[in-house]
């Protein structure tokens, strides 16, 4: 088989990659990224260069890669990606014949969204984090007190996210910056984690929890247990939520209750780090929408993971040009 994973220069990206390649399905790997200089674009067995996602281009070049490599898989490797490629979904799969691994556009757009993110919870009657819109901070004050979280409705790895404890730094932290959401500070950072589940038909299959803790907004170390009861919570978030597939939520508990405050509509940043835990969700998605073969719960090693720099060293010969990957091509 063939798999096409765009990103390769993300974090996401590289995890998808490293997960296939230590899967044991031999697919053929091709890969995608805007950088020559992306490590990932060196770690499949064909690399292309793309436009970046908000570029005019960006679709049409992707699908003709898809004409040219034929993938029986294509896996969308950054959060930017996902809203065009979900729209372009049925066009993909009838045109190319390539599965793509991508829920739904209603999906993306509740995942992307924090404020859309809380409402849904709400609505759902699951634990959300208390949340407003500029202009209704007076009602969370008065329920919540300090301190609060003003951060960008749409955004990643906690960039732009401000925690505050007065009046002054809450409107200056809203002035800041345009399209934000405001929300209960809640928990701690010893009681965030981080799960993974994944879901087709409307019935989640497999879940895995793991205690985590940042740097710079990614997970750096990981505590794989099999923690029945959040499993349990992310199951019926899963089932709410409906994803085709893979889908990542973010939590703390706060006075026992786990409360969600982020949720990806996409395989994650430590899907790489679950490979140590025995939950391979890459592997387990293609054998599912390729092969039919029923998604099994694993069983979940209680690991301790540490995250670390590695290096991928490539010669000048080697690098990845325009005019290169347009030879293959031809």
């Amino acid at each position: 088989m063939k798999v096409f994973i765009t990103g390769a220069g993300a974090l996401l990206g590289q995890g998808i990659i490293r997960a296939l390649k230590r899967s044991s399905l031999n697919a053929t790997v091709v890969v995608g990224d805007p950088s020559p200089l992306s490590a990932g674009l060196y770690w499949g067995d064909i690399a292309h260069l793309l436009p970046m996602a908000r570029d005019p281009d960006y679709l049409n070049r992707l699908l003709e890669l898809l004409q040219v490599e034929r993938p029986d898989v294509l896996i969308p490797g950054t959060d930017v990606e996902l809203p065009i490629i979900a729209a372009n979904r049925e066009l993909i799969e009838q045109t190319y014949g390539a599965k793509v691994i991508i829920s739904s556009p209603r999906v993306v757009s509740i995942a992307n969204d924090k404020w859309m993110t809380s409402e849904f919870l709400r609505e759902q009657g699951l634990g959300y984090v208390p949340s407003c819109l500029p202009g209704g901070e007076e009602a969370l004050l008065e329920q919540f007190g300090y301190p609060l979280v003003v951060k960008p409705r749409v955004g990643a790895r906690s960039i732009g996210v401000n925690v505050v404890h007065s009046r002054e730094q809450l409107e200056r932290a809203i002035a800041a910056q345009s399209n934000v959401v405001i929300q209960k500070y809640v928990g701690s950072d010893q009681t965030e984690y981080t799960a993974g589940t994944l879901t087709f038909g409307g019935k989640c299959h497999a879940t895995i929890v793991m205690r985590r803790d940042l740097r710079d907004g990614n997970t750096y170390r990981a505590f794989a247990e099999r923690f029945p009861e959040l499993n349990a919570a992310m199951i019926q978030a899963a089932n709410a939520l409906g994803a085709h597939g893979p889908a990542n939520f973010q939590f703390r508990l706060d006075d026992g209750v786990p409360r969600i405050f982020e949720i990806n509509a996409r395989f994650s940043g430590t899907t790489a780090i679950r490979l140590h835990a025995g939950f391979n969700e890459v592997e387990m998605c293609i054998r599912h929408i390729l092969f039919d073969e029923p998604i099994e719960q694993p069983e979940i090693r209680q690991v301790t993971i540490l995250r670390h720099w590695s290096e991928t060293v490539v010669t000048p010969a080697q690098l990845i040009t325009p005019s290169k990957s347009l030879q293959e091509e031809a």
